[in-house]
């Protein structure tokens, strides 16, 4: 069949008109309301707030993964501040007592701390010092000691970096930041052979397994996407909570705007970023978390005069229409979630159907971009 020209042009006009779309941030109302979908999902499904997580064992329904989902409820209890999310929250530190991961108050796991970053929120809404009882003395043991070397996984940076930040405002005592200064560092700059971060590609490895020698199936560094995601987030977290004037501030926007500039051109065209971030091929696909804390980030950083508008909303754009389009499920499931792992292998096969073991995390990330994502979007152009 011969195509008329006016045949053609009709459809490179559509072909325009979809590509100008894409770069379109869509608008406030509608992040909005996939914030909602997506959190209703969550809470209608896990009503009981202390329930144990179960799969291969029970874990406390205060571990690492809900902890961040909890940081993506606050992100959308800020623009949309709900008794029933209040409640949830509440609920659920009660039920826990204000403690961490199974009442182990003096853990140096960053994982386990990461509750204490939702306990300190709450608390600075409502300064009532039992909330923070228990996430202070697990911080201030480490301190006592001159051990640096805990964070030895760069997920652990954003589990535990921003309750060095939090606890140093809160008691407006800057050994906290030194501490957390001196944490960030070692990872960086001395786990493993080199440190987890390659200055070359201004990118991480995800733990010393992954230094070099080892590479990817094409020959790349392995730099995995939520492993990036991690960090990406935790530099965001701590730059909103340090003062301007803080030591080694310079550091931390140094380290995101290297990143957030490591991350455009590796996006895909469909808008997410694959697992394996050099090498399209090695489980590629749609992934939703990794992509989310990219655009929490980026969206932060538009919205705090870091990063160009010019040549980073369409990046975001493009990432998060992808995701309200094919992530968003009807009902308010999340799709394209990869599960918990340390690699692109982990947690296959990710789908638009594949429900991931922990569903907690993925909507937690998502949850933190859509906040960001909905304040860019006020913005008048």
């Amino acid at each position: 069949m011969k195509t008329t020209p006016f045949a053609f042009l009709c459809l490179l006009l559509f072909v325009v008109a979809q590509a100008h779309a894409q770069k379109k941030l869509t608008t406030p109302e509608k992040t909005l309301e996939a914030m909602r979908l997506t959190n209703q999902y969550f809470m209608d499904k896990w009503p009981d707030v202390g329930k144990r997580i179960v799969h291969e064992r029970s874990r406390a329904s205060n571990i690492w993964t809900r902890a961040v989902y909890y940081e993506g409820l606050m992100a959308l209890y800020k623009i949309d501040p709900k008794a029933t999310y209040m409640d949830y929250f509440i609920r659920w530190a009660d039920f826990h007592k204000w403690d961490l991961r199974d009442g182990e108050t003096y853990t140096r796991n960053a994982d386990n701390q990461c509750a204490g970053q939702i306990y300190i929120d709450l608390y600075q809404l409502d300064p009532q010092p039992y909330k923070i009882e228990k996430i202070k003395a697990s911080i201030d043991s480490m301190m006592r000691t001159n051990k640096i070397d805990d964070w030895s996984w760069v997920d652990a940076i954003q589990m535990a970096m921003p309750v060095f930040a939090q606890l140093g405002v809160v008691y407006n005592n800057p050994t906290y930041w030194e501490r957390m200064h001196d944490m960030y560092m070692f990872t960086r700059n001395n786990h493993g052979d080199h440190g987890l971060f390659n200055p070359k590609d201004n990118l991480w490895w995800r733990d010393k397994d992954f230094d070099p020698p080892y590479k990817e199936p094409n020959g790349e560094d392995c730099y995995w996407s939520r492993g990036n995601g991690w960090v990406f987030a935790a530099l965001v977290r701590v730059l909103e909570i340090l003062p301007k004037d803080a030591p080694h501030r310079k550091q931390y926007e140094d380290d995101f705007i290297a990143m957030a500039d490591a991350l455009v051109p590796i996006q895909r065209k469909d808008g997410y970023w694959n697992v394996s971030l050099h090498d399209p091929k090695n489980f590629g696909g749609k992934e939703a978390t990794g992509t989310s804390m990219f655009v929490y980030g980026m969206a932060w950083g538009i919205n705090h005069g870091y990063l160009s508008t010019k040549k980073f909303q369409p990046v975001i754009a493009k990432a998060w229409n992808a995701m309200l389009k094919d992530s968003v499920h009807p009902n308010g499931f999340l799709g394209y979630v990869q599960g918990t792992g340390k690699e692109p292998k982990d947690s296959q096969p990710v789908t638009a159907t594949s429900v991931p073991n922990f569903e907690d995390f993925g909507l937690g990330c998502f949850l933190l971009a859509g906040g960001e994502v909905y304040t860019l979007s006020q913005v008048k152009p």
